[in-house]
């Protein structure tokens, strides 16, 4: 069987050109090891995803020359997938129900760091790291989510230590085999009440079942594939390769972001951008992450 290698944007805005990179080293990565790609569409946010959003994804691919093989997945129609990995890992006793507000948590953190003097740890993604000592629950139960029990699941672990395959890079210059601890993340959300997953948990399933072999995508998942493998590993799921590359920041040296309101892919075409101006872009960029690795 070829490798296979997936693209796997959110429909929740429009590509701008830090999803060109990634996109095109993906179709790159595959074809120089005969492999092939496949589209999936990460929809499981319902407030946020759109249907125009995906066909204005796949028009942007075609625009760039840029084929994937079979049928689209849209992880919104496979949340039976995600609620029976996540069956496993509540049969195992791995998971909980948390019923703690973003309130609740920076009541918490208050009280900790005023009687403490110190701030609390917080995750790759700044996020306060979960348990947090005498944190009350909002009695709103449909604010529920499920969370990993993170020091339960490095129990069942059983000391293994964890790694990954990485060909890439991380935002420090990180490169492989990759030693994961998933434990700087604390207890992740797997679920929440309004949909049976979250993105740690459906895109190691969704991985899994689409057979992916290798993972490319940006240094802001660097981190993250140690919940990824951490996740592999008790639901025993296979590991793919991972590739991380560079990400696209803006004149504030800010990542590119929908939510930031980044230029779009067909805003740069209404511009006069050609499909030759993005690749050129694109280029350019990577070569200066060339050589900085060569210096």
């Amino acid at each position: 069987m070829p490798p296979i290698f997936r693209f796997a944007p959110s429909p929740t805005g429009h590509l701008h050109l830090g999803h060109a990179l990634s996109a095109l080293c993906v179709w790159r990565e595959a074809e120089k090891v005969g492999g092939t790609v496949l589209l999936r569409i990460e929809d499981i946010d319902p407030q946020r995803s759109r249907p125009e959003h995906v066909a204005a994804i796949c028009e942007d691919l075609d625009w760039l020359g840029l084929r994937w093989d079979g049928e689209i997945r849209r992880q919104s129609e496979h949340l039976d997938d995600h609620r029976a990995a996540l069956d496993r890992l509540a049969a195992a006793g791995l998971v909980y129900p948390c019923r703690l507000t973003r309130a609740d948590i920076a009541a918490a953190l208050a009280r900790i760091e005023r009687e403490t003097g110190a701030p609390w740890p917080r995750d790759p993604d700044g996020t306060p790291r979960l348990p947090i000592p005498g944190a009350e629950p909002s009695p709103d139960e449909t604010r529920k989510a499920i969370r990993l029990d993170m020091a339960k699941a490095l129990v069942a672990l059983g000391g293994e230590t964890l790694t990954w395959r990485e060909s890439g890079c991380g935002p420090a210059g990180e490169t492989g085999p990759v030693v994961a601890d998933p434990s700087r993340w604390g207890d992740v959300i797997l679920a929440r009440k309004e949909t049976p997953t979250s993105y740690h948990l459906a895109v190691v399933v969704d991985d899994a079942l689409q057979g992916v072999t290798h993972v490319v995508r940006g240094q802001d998942m660097f981190y993250a594939t140690a919940v990824h493998r951490l996740l592999q590993r008790l639901i025993g799921l296979p590991e793919p390769s991972y590739r991380h590359h560079r990400l696209v920041s803006d004149a504030d040296g800010a990542k590119l972001a929908k939510s930031r309101g980044s230029k779009s892919l067909r805003e740069l075409r209404a511009d006069g951008w050609s499909k030759d101006d993005v690749i050129a872009a694109v280029d350019a960029l990577l070569r200066v992450d060339v050589l900085k690795s060569s210096a």
